[in-house]
């Protein structure tokens, strides 16, 4: 039985992994990492120039909006103009919530469940 709201934890879990699974956008993450606060602009010069990739700013502007709705990037408009800023709590969650489970778990490679896949393996 799942706990009440649980559900909800893995279908965000869901939506941070699918936003984190295509290259452009951990690239993106790990632009603002370096050097947050760029708007879109910045973040394209910085694609395109120094990354070398080849997209346009309405294709890395849907890759940024993937990343604001599962809570991966913050913005803030100064004027006319929209900066990003990298938010880290969603991932601390999921470290938290999912991979904190498994990076406790005393013994890692010898613990009983390796040893039963192992065994599994073993007779296929």
């Amino acid at each position: 039985m799942m706990a009440p709201g649980a559900a909800y934890i893995i279908m965000d879990l869901d939506r941070l992994f699918h936003a984190l699974a295509d290259s452009t956008r951990r690239r993106l993450i790990d632009e603002l990492a370096e050097r947050d606060g760029q708007t879109l602009f910045e973040l394209h010069v910085r694609m395109t120039q120094w990354h070398g990739a080849s997209l346009t700013r309405q294709a890395l502007s849907r890759h940024l909006t993937v990343l604001e709705e599962v809570g991966l990037l913050r913005c803030e408009w100064q004027w006319r103009s929209k900066f990003h800023f990298l938010e880290l709590a969603p991932l601390r969650r999921a470290s938290t919530v999912w991979l904190g489970a498994y990076l406790r778990k005393p013994g890692g490679k010898g613990s009983v469940s390796h040893a039963n896949r192992a065994d599994e393996r073993a007779r296929r």
